[in-house]
């Protein structure tokens, strides 16, 4: 199954000429999962060559407009360009306590009807995600009991004591969580982990034990135990190969720091790690006062976590994309990358800076 990741907005406070505001999209076949989706995602998705009508699942990691603006225009101008071949699917929506008011109050003072139902999952914050005057109250974030028309009723996720993480789904080939991060307002970050794939059949054994290609291989890749004709067993631990490890992708949303354990837990030996680094590590102090990071702060997060690649984005404006800085600009964003490699010395974690279009495959590991 192929994977990539494509960002379709890497800046940060608002969308300008040179980069959008914050959109990621994590594509595996026949899907398209959308985190965060500031105002003017879906123009960038137009420009892209992603499908918006594949985007089945939605995670917003905060409330804050940059973040947030483009939902409610990406949903309706998806349902306008909605196949009527296609079967009506629900759209699931993960984000913070508040997402579900928001989100039906714009639909309906806007009058806007979708040609397919969506369900919003919220996470339930804890007191410690951002000083006291961030904390919303419940009577900003409480929903009436009346659903939107297109509405389904969605969950209420709680942080999980044990793995100190929110549990946000279980299909058939991924888990999803999010974990909690420091910001101005509560905030998350995503885990996104792929199973284990079974190994590849050593079929010269089989061959062996005369075995043809059929039905019986089936069985064995699946996990099953079969019996041949002459009474024989044969177990799968005996003619597969090690396991091919699952892919991990880890996006986190504006912060200053992890909360707790469970996302140093959940993204350790993640391949790619999405970590915002809004100012350079000389503005450290005006960057952890609004809630944000730096490269080298970012970097800490990678090497404890000891990941493959850490992915740089969410950037102030000033630093323009490497194609369009001049010679005479101060705020060089490839800066930001010699920071972040600078406090990963030693570490065999990879940087990369994030530009808007930038697609990153997330190839198959293969086992020893």
């Amino acid at each position: 199954m192929s994977m990539d990741l494509t960002f379709l907005g890497t800046g940060s406070a608002y969308p300008s000429p040179h980069r959008g505001a914050s959109a990621v999209v994590l594509r595996t076949e026949g899907e398209c999962w959308l985190f965060d989706c500031g105002e003017g995602t879906q123009t960038q998705l137009m420009k892209s060559q992603l499908k918006a009508g594949k985007i089945n699942k939605i995670f917003i990691s905060h409330l804050h407009g940059d973040h947030l603006f483009g939902l409610p225009g990406l949903l309706c101008t998806v349902s306008l360009n909605y196949s009527p071949t296609q079967p009506p699917n629900c759209v699931d929506i993960y984000g913070p306590v508040g997402l579900r008011h928001f989100l039906r109050v714009a639909l309906e003072l806007s009058g806007s009807q979708l040609v397919f139902p969506y369900a919003v999952h919220e996470l339930e914050p804890t007191g410690d995600q951002c000083p006291p005057e961030g904390l919303l109250s419940p009577t900003v974030t409480q929903s009436s009991e009346s659903l939107h028309p297109q509405e389904r009723p969605g969950r209420t996720i709680c942080l999980e004591g044990e793995s100190d993480c929110y549990l946000l789904f279980e299909e058939k080939h991924f888990t999803v969580k999010a974990f909690r991060l420091f910001h101005r307002i509560p905030s998350f970050g995503f885990c996104v982990q792929e199973y284990d794939r079974p190994g590849r059949l050593n079929t010269h054994l089989l061959k062996e034990l005369g075995l043809t290609p059929g039905p019986l291989y089936g069985q064995l890749k699946n996990g099953e135990t079969i019996t041949l004709e002459n009474g024989q067993v044969v177990k799968p631990s005996e003619v597969l190969e090690p396991a091919i490890p699952g892919r991990k992708v880890c996006i986190f949303g504006d912060c200053s720091s992890l909360l707790g354990e469970g996302g140093l837990k959940a993204c350790r030996g993640a391949d790619i790690l999405v970590h915002e680094a809004t100012l350079a590590d000389g503005f450290q102090e005006r960057a952890v006062e609004h809630g944000h990071s730096t490269p080298s702060m970012a970097a800490a997060v990678a090497r404890s976590c000891e990941v493959r690649r850490l992915v740089l984005y969410h950037f102030s404006q000033r630093y323009k994309p490497v194609s369009l800085q001049k010679d005479s600009e101060e705020d060089d964003v490839l800066e930001l990358q010699r920071q972040a490699e600078d406090a990963l010395k030693g570490t065999a974690t990879e940087v990369s800076l994030a530009e808007d279009f930038l697609t990153l495959p997330i190839p198959i590991k293969r086992s020893n």
